[in-house]
């Protein structure tokens, strides 16, 4: 899962003050100075919509009626202290759970609810909202956290220093510390888990190494350059296999999407290791940062401007220009915090060749309750 949705503060300069997908990407959820909105990614429909104020977490299970919610604290009903499960269907809060500090980032699924504040994190019980265990944490003033919601591979991945770009894995169905990660050398900037909990994607502050880790071992598998001069990674989302994702997308300050394609570098890995020289050489070389793997949209939304990637779909494609060949196709949606959603799709060929197509965009303040957005360049 994504780590975007990171609250922003209510004195941000941007419209939208949090942003989120669903656990499995079919619906998102907005927040503005009015209230908040909630939509259908398939089809850019607003499904929900309450304006009642601030808030800075709006967070989604699945497509149900359940939403996590904290206010933005410019209204005394709306303490960004106070988080609320509230049940779109019929308009009412079903409880409430009331902190010290703010609340700065909740995930949730099926059997576990999960609330990071910026020295601790308390683990719930999704269904009885009894506490289950309550991690101390280093002052994560960001909210910065990954979360995978499979029941079957589910952790929780948090900042473990101020200083380096350390990640403490937390498994969160059998309630202990999985691992720690020296991912790298700058404080973490970035964090996802793909949905099954197999992988961990980090970026630091510098932004030019993105880096995979196989979360079982606690290794470091793959390494990927995402540029040479730094920049603020906003978002990092893998694809949404459940096995091993296709891709890992990521998305700069610089306005730019990059797509990094672990199977192509699980390919050239098992190359390299069958030959001579690649049994001889250390992990760090092995992990050459091959532009091969990896493909860019510049200008893809406006630099410096916060904004959330997730990747919705790949699917697998005849490739016309090769009779046997096989593509992929995967399909990018995009969410500014100035108020646009976008969706883009690559197209890979076998040939390693890519291209980039805007599918649609709209404005997501502009949206009436219950239209659809057919998809249609604005």
């Amino acid at each position: 899962m994504s780590s975007g949705g990171q609250p922003s503060s209510s004195s941000s300069q941007y419209p939208v003050l949090c942003a989120s997908f669903n656990q499995d990407n079919s619906g998102f959820a907005i927040s503005t100075r009015d209230g908040f909105k909630i939509y259908d990614s398939n089809t850019g429909r607003l499904c929900y919509e309450r304006a009642v104020g601030a808030f800075i977490v709006v967070e989604m299970l699945y497509s149900s009626s359940l939403l996590a919610i904290v206010g933005g604290g410019e209204q005394p009903s709306l303490s960004p202290r106070r988080l609320c499960l509230f049940n779109t269907t019929t308009e009412t809060a079903l409880r409430e759970l009331n902190f010290l500090t703010s609340v700065l980032a909740v995930r949730l699924n099926k059997k576990r609810l999960v609330v990071v504040l910026q020295k601790k994190t308390y683990i719930y019980d999704s269904n009885t909202l009894t506490i289950l265990d309550a991690i101390d944490t280093v002052p994560n003033v960001k909210g910065l956290c990954a979360f995978s919601p499979s029941l079957d591979g589910c952790f929780l991945a948090l900042p473990s220093s101020t200083t380096k770009g350390s990640v403490l894995v937390y498994n969160v169905m059998e309630l202990h510390s999985h691992c720690e990660i020296d991912a790298h050398h700058s404080p973490l900037a970035a964090i996802a888990m793909s949905f099954n909990g197999m992988y961990i994607a980090t970026a630091s502050e510098q932004g030019t190494i993105i880096r995979v880790h196989l979360v079982s071992e606690a290794t470091k598998s793959y390494s990927f350059r995402r540029g040479t001069y730094p920049s603020t990674i906003f978002s990092l989302s893998f694809g949404p296999s459940t096995q091993l994702p296709d891709i890992l997308v990521a998305l700069s300050s610089s306005g730019s999407i990059h797509v990094f394609s672990l199977v192509l570098a699980i390919n050239q890995r098992g190359r390299r290791s069958n030959s001579f020289l690649g049994s001889l050489l250390p992990d760090s070389v092995n992990d050459a940062f091959d532009p091969a793997h990896h493909r860019v949209l510049h200008n893809a939304v406006p630099a410096g401007v916060k904004s959330n990637v997730v990747v919705r779909k790949v699917d697998k494609i005849a490739d016309t220009g090769l009779s046997e060949a096989v593509a992929c196709r995967a399909t990018l949606s995009v969410i500014t915090f100035n108020g646009h959603f976008l969706e883009y799709t690559v197209n890979i060929n076998t040939q390693n060749e890519s291209k980039w197509s805007l599918e649609s965009e709209f404005n997501l303040l502009a949206v009436v309750s219950g239209e659809e957005q057919h998809f249609q360049l604005v």
